[in-house]
């Protein structure tokens, strides 16, 4: 009864080989039930994100099948020849599958060490594979198990407690100053990488509300869209300074654009009420004299990186605790599942020798009714039962090769207590 994982991420192939494969949410119902046609392949459930498009698979056959049935699944849903697409696959089975699956979850195997946004999408393309029939027994209880060990990863280890990236330090500091950012708004000036990824962490935190500031209105208008929020040209932001409780800036200036005069008129406006200020460009895009004003939180992007390298020790720590829970919580999986082959195992041997014992009782019974002697009837039935129970394990002792024949004897004397 195989797991198996398949696919692309960031540590197998480049950007340009990822976005071939990139589902968005609209597509992957659809895409899971093409998947479902595959014969071998009983349960599946496929997550797709920036870095990464892997699908979890379970099948009731041996695991040659059902492995060259998805990489050839891929190549033709994709429309891509399997020369282009084979240096970059990589698949596990069975423990290898289950460990790989627990460690995405739990961030280990995320471009951030740690970073907790993959859980929640996860959970989202289970959610999606349940509403769309592809899981049941097998893949339900994998996913259950796996969000129960991301959990207990979160809780038991240091691995999600420290920001590792220069947006989520931002939102982290800002978090100290505010604590929450429901009623909130923030200024983000520029619309590069950073910014989209600290724009996406405050709106995770539930901000209240955004404006994007950049040179290409066009640029801020489409990341600004994400988020619910307006886009500004650049030359209206001292227009829009008062309104701003956080601010996080990142341009390709050369030259300071937030001067401290236009701040110092955005706190009397305000009316002292505090600004939390990011400055992440390089060179600065905020005057430095800025941080020394009253109600002025300013941070550079020296002082995000000192929290940065001090945390990513501390996730490498955590994220060595949170190995060990995953070996051992991938072996505590595994144990059940072969659990089931024991009781699959069980029953059927019962059925063996119920039918057995119900085909000997029916002709004892015609036997007792043509008047012959009870006692010898039941010496008769007992004889068969004995003869039935015995006859396959003692042929089988006797034809098995020498290899086999000591461990089957040994087998034989534990399971009767010989």
């Amino acid at each position: 009864m195989p797991f198996l994982v398949f696919g692309v991420n960031h540590k197998t192939a480049p950007l340009h080989v990822r976005e071939k494969l990139a589902i968005n949410s609209e597509q992957l119902a659809e895409t899971l039930r093409d998947l479902k046609l595959q014969e071998s392949i009983s349960e599946a459930v496929l997550l797709s994100t920036c870095n990464r498009t892997e699908v979890y698979c379970y099948s009731e056959e041996c695991a040659e099948r059902p492995h060259q049935q998805g990489i050839e699944w891929l190549q033709s849903f994709y429309n891509l020849a399997a020369s282009d697409l084979k240096p970059y696959l990589f698949s596990f089975q069975e423990d290898d599958a289950v460990r790989h699956l627990l460690r995405v979850a739990c961030g280990l195997d995320s471009m951030v060490l740690g970073e907790p946004q993959i859980l929640g999408q996860l959970k989202d393309a289970y959610r999606v594979a349940c509403d769309t029939g592809t899981v049941s027994k097998m893949l339900n209880k994998l996913m259950q198990h796996t969000f129960s060990v991301a959990k207990q990863v979160r809780t038991d280890t240091a691995i999600g407690s420290s920001p590792v990236s220069v947006a989520f330090a931002a939102v982290r500091l800002a978090q100290q100053v505010f604590g929450e950012f429901d009623d909130k708004t923030a200024l983000m000036i520029g619309a590069g990488d950073t910014i989209e990824l600290a724009a996406q962490h405050l709106y995770d935190n539930g901000l209240g509300r955004m404006i994007v500031a950049n040179r290409s209105i066009d640029r801020a208008q489409v990341l600004a869209s994400r988020f619910n929020g307006f886009a500004i040209p650049l030359k209206e932001l001292p227009d829009h300074l008062a309104d701003a409780d956080i601010l996080v800036s990142s341009t390709a200036s050369q030259l300071p654009i937030l001067g401290k005069g236009a701040v110092e008129r955005a706190l009397r406006k305000r009316k002292h009420k505090p600004i939390f200020m990011v400055d992440i460009a390089v060179p600065r895009d905020i005057e430095p004299e800025i941080g020394k004003l009253d109600d002025v939180y300013l941070y550079t992007v020296d002082d995000l990186h000192s929290v940065i390298k001090e945390n990513q020790r501390s996730r490498q720590t955590a994220a060595l605790q949170a190995e060990d829970i995953i070996l051992a919580e991938t072996r505590h999986f595994m144990d059940w599942v072969q659990s089931l082959d024991t009781v699959a195992t069980i029953k059927a041997f019962r059925k063996s020798i119920q039918a057995s014992q119900e085909e000997l009782v029916r002709k004892a019974i015609q036997h007792l009714t043509k008047g012959e002697h009870p006692e010898k009837v039941m010496e008769a039935l007992a004889r068969g039962l004995m003869q039935k129970f015995t006859h396959t394990p003692t042929v089988v002792l006797r034809e098995v090769n020498e290899s086999r024949r000591d461990e089957l004897q040994k087998a034989l004397r534990d399971l009767f207590d010989l």
